[in-house]
């Protein structure tokens, strides 16, 4: 089904991409974008987890340099039956994180200095769990090439919209202004329902889904209003993240955080994800808890 989805995906950003050529240099520009379209296809797909990783200047830690946080990305991955993946830490306030990569065995995981600073170790573990999910669900291919190819088309976009031939018609100039926009309706399609599956994910591996339903809860209303330079320069990249942060709910590409808490409530009170959370707080007191508290233990020191 992933194949599928991915397969489907890329025709349509490429047929996008095509659109936007043909409008800005006829049948010559179309043939050109298309090869533009294929190699940059090829090139994500052997190097998205390399292209996401330095997009966020990532520092890949070790059981050495960061044991606690490394151990618990070790544990949760034998927990998954996955491969262990290459574990990073990013320099940002914005508390949120990410997994990249082509396939279980090329991945990695990511979290924000932010992410560490401001969660316990049971929500930290909760975080991770859902980028283990992602990768374990194999979404992270799709999530690295749509980030990519995306970002191409809204700059090619641009690119046309100030530089374009003034004899082009209307249908130029309209396929210029609304390709951005067909992108990301693209993106959220897929989007929305990828993370509810990776919260159920998160859910089975760790045990414990209202200690990911508490992360959620406190890093969402938070990660709105610290910024994010990354998101802010390729705007695509938003869908990589736990919590999108900063983005309207109408343009988002993640389903609203009430109903993935709503939903991971709905999973601990059935019992079939192996437990509660242990020390969670009760389902009521999850909406108000985006407030600071005292740093956690994973807080990587420099």
């Amino acid at each position: 089904m992933n194949f599928m989805k991915t397969t489907m995906l890329l025709a349509a950003l490429t047929a996008l991409f095509m659109v936007l050529g043909y409008s800005l240099g006829g049948s010559g520009g179309a043939i050109l974008a298309l090869v533009v379209a294929a190699g940059m296809n090829l090139f994500t797909y052997w190097n998205a987890d390399k292209i996401v990783l330095k997009m966020h200047n990532a520092v890949e830690v070790d059981a050495a340099s960061h044991p606690e946080y490394y151990n618990m990305v070790q544990n949760l991955a034998k927990r998954a039956q996955l491969p262990m993946p290459k574990v990073y830490i990013v320099d940002q306030a914005q508390p949120n994180a990410f997994a990249t990569g082509r396939d279980p065995e090329h991945s990695a995981v990511a979290a924000t200095t932010g992410l560490l600073k401001m969660l316990s170790h049971d929500e930290i573990e909760g975080v991770m769990a859902h980028e283990l999910g992602h990768v374990k669900n194999r979404d992270t291919l799709i999530m690295t090439m749509v980030a990519t190819i995306a970002g191409a088309v809204s700059m090619l976009a641009n690119f046309g919209l100030f530089f374009r031939d003034r004899s082009a018609g209307i249908a130029g100039l309209m396929a210029v202004l609304i390709a951005p926009f067909a992108a990301m309706i693209v993106q959220m399609a897929i989007s929305r329902t990828r993370e509810f599956g990776a919260d159920a994910a998160a859910a089975q591996i760790s045990g414990k889904p209202l200690s990911l339903a508490s992360a959620l809860a406190k890093i969402s209303g938070v990660a709105a209003r610290t910024p994010n330079p990354v998101a802010q320069r390729n705007p695509a990249a938003s869908q990589l993240y736990i919590v999108p942060g900063g983005v309207r709910q109408m343009f988002s590409t993640h389903p609203a955080t009430e109903d993935r808490i709503a939903a991971l409530q709905a999973m601990a009170q059935s019992g079939g994800s192996g437990g509660s959370g242990g020390s969670s707080p009760p389902p009521d007191d999850l909406a108000g808890m985006a407030r600071p508290r005292k740093p956690s233990a994973l807080n990587p020191t420099r």
